[in-house]
């Protein structure tokens, strides 16, 4: 059986006309009593990091740091998210649309494990490694042995602030750390109420790359230190042969301190401080990629600063943070847990115990980590989003579009963060820009973009990989073009989709019109040579392969692409010869969800047995989610794609963080909240640092963003046609509330609920429109009038 994506109207029972005079109630949602604490969300230790996945981290987007909080020698890492070897000179394909003719012969003949080895050969640049790079490192060494007493180290994920505290020898030490996107600049302050003040030294270093050292470090003055540098990497290849890149991004860290007691002097690039009762440490940093003159930016920020004392510079950092932070509030209850540190709590949960507090904290903890890694004007959050120790990171800290990128930025719309989208699209127009000759050269496709699996700070849009199964794969731009929609579904911005979504849309939209081919047996329209990410099949001579004539996800890539296209063309009653051949074709478009012969949904297109049967990958429930092609108005396919998760889980299946992360919005969107909250756990449990990383392991920051997604969409969903209130609440979350939720169609929502059961219900929207709500199977229809509070209750009817 196969399914396609119908529209399905609802009868709505109520329809309530809203009227100025009586009935209509509008306030603020601070209006109301449960709405006027505002939590405070905190992680907090009793004992410095003892590594790098234990220290806290704080950003502006661009500047990134992990603070330790030792109290001998103090570590603070250093980021800047362009810090890339190498330059956008390696050219944009591989191969010819020769090439292609003969690997979809090899395919269509049956010659699957020659297609698997051909299509690297032909397409890919083996094995290129160009890996995001650590900034460095600050050290401050502070003299002799100390007894240290009363030690507290937190987070304040309301302030953005990291902060250490203790006492030592009867005085109190205080350290406090934040990146200040106002200022562009790392602040550190350190205090002591000791009468002798404080003596410590100041230094940076930064690791070698593979025995290579990139860096200069010299101190300018006595209260000043810099380190010049350039990218480099020493392993990596061009082609097929290994090739150094001695060449990448330069840039400059500039530090500098301004005493209350004290003294400095520098020797041999550090700096030496004694008798300190307050230092201020001014940090920054610039880099080519951004500015020609990198130095002289540094300059007049650390200029800018001359004026300004910290609790100045503090105070604007917190107004910034909290313009965005403060919209969303999610109070679960389990404050009673508070007194616990962080790690302790988290350990508890690993013991089998329930933590509603803390899995609030983790969700709000995916907020601040976005908002700290990408800004506007930034790139885009990476797959470390800008905290990285190494000059390799762990699968290079780059850009995978094969989900982990997307998965970053699923919290932005629901979450109320849709300004941090910003950066993902400035980054995937670079993609697009290049990747439309890709098309023409490598594919003969001569309109619309390509984009494979993964790219770098460049925004290479080739293939890059060894091996078919986990690098052969053409839809990376296909998949990330759903964002330029959900951003103007979640924020009703036209001119963006005027002027970037439909664009970029319609884009990766022309590539798939001229890349899909006449099935000679069907008449439709089929894709290949395609590959499932990261997963392969038995072939009929039982060994493993990756190549395949279609898959699921392809197609479910295909049809959302040509469908969202549409819709953001009706938006902007655009209608012509391109709309009307996009339709003719979406409507001869092979199915991407068939029902396979033991009611799951088929990963390819024909049933084939798995050698890895509990794969992490859940590609062809794509249409599930992100997608929206599956959902229970259609009951088979419904049906299908939870027996596709049991069988999957069955195996072994979701054991890594951000494949655990996606399996919650799987259950969210499936109203399976038995199957979420087990999910939700066992992410704490066995996928969560103390610092509260996600950990694949390694460290992986996309299960943060997945997570975050999916507890919004236990509370809130809206990618049917009608808003689902409460749609899969957890049983253990029996009372709580959340505030500033967001609905497609830029609705703002407020829910209170006790007893697991909803108690009041706010929504505003930003313009005039009617939205269907859905909550315990009673359906209305709601007339909302632009940026009016209305309130129901729990039977949804209007209170004031």
């Amino acid at each position: 059986m196969v399914y396609r994506k119908t529209i399905v109207m609802h009868k709505f029972i109520i329809v309530l006309a809203l009227f100025t005079g009586g009935i209509l109630f509008s306030c603020s949602p601070d209006s109301s009593d449960e709405h006027q604490d505002t939590l405070s969300t905190v992680l907090w230790y009793e004992q410095p990091a003892a590594a790098w996945e234990e220290a806290l981290p704080v950003g502006n987007g661009r500047l990134g740091a992990m603070v330790f909080g030792q109290t001998n020698t103090e570590r603070i890492q250093l980021n800047e998210d362009s810090m890339w070897p190498g330059a956008a000179d390696w050219g944009d394909s591989k191969g010819t649309p020769d090439d292609l003719a003969e690997l979809r012969n090899l395919v269509k003949t049956g010659k699957i494990h020659q297609a698997d080895k051909s299509i690297i050969d032909m397409f890919s640049y083996k094995g290129i490694v160009r890996s995001h790079q650590t900034m460095g490192d600050l050290y401050i060494d502070f003299d002799g042995e100390r007894e240290i007493r009363n030690y507290t180290r937190k987070l304040s994920l309301d302030d953005a602030l990291a902060t250490v505290s203790y006492q030592s020898g009867g005085a109190q030490f205080t350290e406090e750390v934040f990146a200040s996107a106002v200022d562009d600049v790392l602040a550190i302050r350190l205090a002591t109420t000791d009468a002798e003040g404080m003596d410590f030294d100041l230094r940076l270093d930064r690791p070698k790359d593979n025995g290579h050292s990139t860096v200069q470090v010299n101190a300018l003055s006595d209260n000043e230190l810099v380190m010049d540098g350039e990218l480099t990497q020493y392993e990596a290849v061009k082609g097929d042969q290994p090739t150094p890149l001695d060449y990448g991004v330069k840039f400059q860290t500039k530090l500098k301190v301004m005493l209350v007691g004290g003294s400095t002097s520098a020797e041999n690039g550090t700096l030496r401080l004694e008798g300190v009762k307050e230092a201020t440490i001014y940090l920054v940093c610039n880099t080519s990629y951004y500015h020609e003159d990198y130095a002289s930016i540094n300059d007049e920020v650390l200029d800018a600063l001359e004026s300004k004392g910290f609790k100045e510079v503090l105070s604007a950092h917190k107004k910034d943070f909290n313009e965005f932070y403060s919209r969303v509030q999610l109070d679960l209850g389990g404050h009673e847990l508070d007194s616990l540190a962080t790690d302790k709590r988290l350990k508890r949960v690993q013991e089998g115990g329930k933590d509603a507090g803390l899995a609030a904290t983790l969700f709000q903890y995916g907020r601040y980590l976005l908002i700290s890694s990408s800004r506007p004007g930034t790139n885009p959050a990476n797959l470390q989003g800008i905290w990285n120790k190494d000059i390799k990171a762990p699968w290079n800290a780059d850009y995978h579009l094969n989900i982990n990128l997307q998965m970053n930025y699923w919290p932005a719309g629901p979450t109320h963060l849709s300004e941090m989208h910003l950066p993902l699209f400035d980054y995937v127009d670079q993609l697009i820009e290049r990747g439309k000759v890709t098309a023409k050269e490598q594919y003969g496709i001569q309109r619309g973009s390509v984009v494979h699996h993964a790219s770098d700070l460049w925004a290479a849009p080739w293939m890059r990989a060894n091996r078919a199964y986990w690098g052969a794969w053409i839809h990376g731009g296909g998949w990330i073009s759903r964002h330029y929609w959900e951003h103007f579904q979640f924020t009703g911005d036209t001119t963006f989709l005027k002027e970037r979504g439909y664009p970029a849309l319609k884009e990766f939209a022309s590539f798939y019109m001229d890349w899909i081919q006449k099935d000679e047996q069907t008449g439709l329209y089929i894709s290949y040579p395609e590959t499932s990410p990261e997963n392969s099949y038995l072939a009929p001579d039982g060994k493993p392969a990756a190549v395949s004539y279609g898959s699921a996800m392809g197609h479910q890539i295909i049809s959302d692409v040509f469908q969202n296209t549409l819709a953001a063309a009706k938006v902007l009653s655009v209608k012509n010869d391109f709309t009307e051949e996009l339709e003719e074709k979406m409507g001869m478009l092979y199915p991407g969800v068939a029902i396979g012969p033991d009611g799951r949904i088929l990963e390819w297109n024909e049933p084939y047995e798995e050698p890895e049967k509990g794969h992490r990958h859940m590609s062809h429930l794509y249409a599930l989610h992100p997608g929206d092609d599956i959902t229970e108005s259609i009951p088979e396919a419904f049906a299908g794609a939870q027996k596709t998760i049991d069988y999957r889980l069955q195996h072994g299946g979701a054991g890594t963080g951000w494949s655990r992360a996606w399996m919650i919005n799987f259950n969210a969107r499936l109203l399976d909240k038995k199957s979420a909250e087990e999910n939700l756990y066992k992410l704490l449990e066995v996928s969560t640092g103390k610092n509260l990383f996600n950990e694949h392991p390694p460290f992986q920051i996309d299960g943060n963003f997945g997570y975050t997604a999916g507890v919004a969409e236990l509370l809130l969903q809206s990618h049917e046609s009608f808003l689902r209130i409460l749609p899969a609440l957890p049983a253990s979350w029996q009372n709580g509330s959340v505030k500033g939720l967001v609905a497609r169609g830029n609705i703002e929502v407020d829910i209170i609920w006790e007893a697991g059961q909803l108690l009041k219900l706010g929504l505003k929207s930003a313009t005039n429109q009617t939205k269907p709500i859905l909550y315990n199977d009673k359906k209305l229809a709601l007339t909302l009038s632009a940026n009016e509070w209305i309130w129901l209750d729990k039977d949804l009817n209007l209170v004031k």
